[in-house]
C-alpha cells in the first residue's frame, strides 16, 4: 500500500503564526514545479532563512519519530516500509493486510 494512502506518510511545510508559509527555499512537489534542485532536505544553494527553516521542520519531525525521504523536504513518514529500514524496526507498521 502506498506511504501516503496508508496514512503512514505525510507532505508539510511551515507557516507562522498568521498562516503565511515560510521561506523553504522551494516548493512542496518542487519537482512539478521546476524547482527540482532545491527539492533534496540538503540542497545546496539555499538561503540561510530556508536552511532554519528546514532544519527545524527536521528537527521537529525527527523528535517525533517520522523520517524525511531526503530527496523530497517537504515527505516525512511514519510506520511505512522506508521508516522501518532507516530506523531500523522489525517491519513497518502500515502495510497491505
Amino acid at each position: 500500500m502506498a506511504p501516503h494512502c496508508a496514512g503512514a506518510a505525510l507532505d508539510l511545510t511551515l507557516i507562522d503564526a498568521d498562516g503565511v508559509e515560510l521561506d523553504m527555499g522551494g516548493a512542496v512537489n518542487g519537482h512539478r514545479t521546476g524547482d527540482e534542485e532545491y527539492c533534496p532536505l540538503n540542497a545546496p544553494g539555499l538561503s540561510d532563512r530556508a536552511r532554519r527553516n528546514r532544519d527545524l521542520l527536521a528537527r521537529t519531525m525527527g523528535d517525533a519519530g517520522f523520517t524525511n525521504y531526503p530527496t523530497e523536504w517537504w515527505h516525512w513518514s511514519y510506520g511505512d516500509r522506508y521508516w522501518a529500514l532507516i530506523t531500523k524496526a522489525d517491519s513497518a507498521i502500515y502495510g497491505p493486510a
